[in-house]
């Protein structure tokens, strides 16, 4: 059964239809990459995904007992969230804050936790250092651990390499696809970075205030729609 089945859905804001025509279904182990321009219905589906907001129309159905809060979740980074003056451990052992429920203090498991995925993520040697100082690309390996504490089946990532120079960009790709394909962890992250999705990804969704492509990449790829924006179109007329 799949993950998430989204089935002839649309959201609204304030009134106004954002995205509309959105039917895709996400399997375990999936990395599906969301792109489209600034405007395009990626944010607005993201927050769909999460459970902060709720289509106008169709739905959005979880399986295998997932729920919204077991989405770990990566945010774009503020300049607020990079001067956060917190060690690196605290910042990671906060994404256990969900499963704590009412008890005060993290548990030997959380801790245990914690550890494992900084490790995962090269940055256990970091644990005692200082957030704020650390570089953008340790940053986000940080929040990445973090967002992994919070779940072991999907993860949410939104614009995640926004910032980041080519190098650390291109080792951060690479990491999720590891993620992906050695823990087996579904990967939903927000783009709009065609070729990098095209590269990485299993799967992509391309929106454009509807849903103008599901599937998998090679058939993105080979699609008219993949063929036109590789090729450096920047907006698919409605009558395709």
């Amino acid at each position: 059964m799949a993950l998430i089945t989204c089935r002839d859905a649309a959201f609204a804001y304030e009134g106004r239809v954002v995205v509309t025509g959105l039917n895709f279904d996400v399997q375990q182990g999936n990395y599906l990459c969301i792109v489209g321009e600034n405007g395009s219905g990626k944010t607005t589906l993201m927050k769909g995904l999460l459970g902060l907001m709720q289509p106008k129309s169709g739905k959005i159905e979880t399986g295998d007992g997932l729920k919204s809060t077991q989405i770990g979740y990566l945010p774009q980074q503020t300049s607020a969230q990079k001067d956060f003056p917190a060690s690196v451990y605290e910042v990671v052992i906060s994404g256990r804050l969900g499963s704590r429920g009412i008890l005060p203090f993290y548990s030997k498991l959380d801790k245990q936790i914690a550890l494992e995925n900084m490790e995962k993520l090269g940055i256990l040697p970091l644990r005692k250092k200082s957030f704020r100082e650390l570089s953008g690309g340790q940053q986000q390996r940080v929040l990445l651990s973090r967002a992994l504490c919070a779940t072991e089946k999907v993860l949410l990532l939104d614009e995640p390499v926004s910032g980041l120079d080519p190098i650390v960009t291109a080792e951060f790709y690479s990491t999720i696809r590891a993620l992906s394909r050695d823990t087996g962890i579904t990967i939903i992250m927000i783009s709009h970075d065609i070729r990098a999705a095209v590269e990485y990804a299993s799967h992509i969704l391309h929106l454009q205030n509807r849903q103008i492509f599901f599937g998998t990449t090679e058939d993105y790829v080979q699609s008219e729609a993949g063929q036109y924006f590789l090729k450096g179109g920047d907006h698919y007329a409605s009558d395709h």
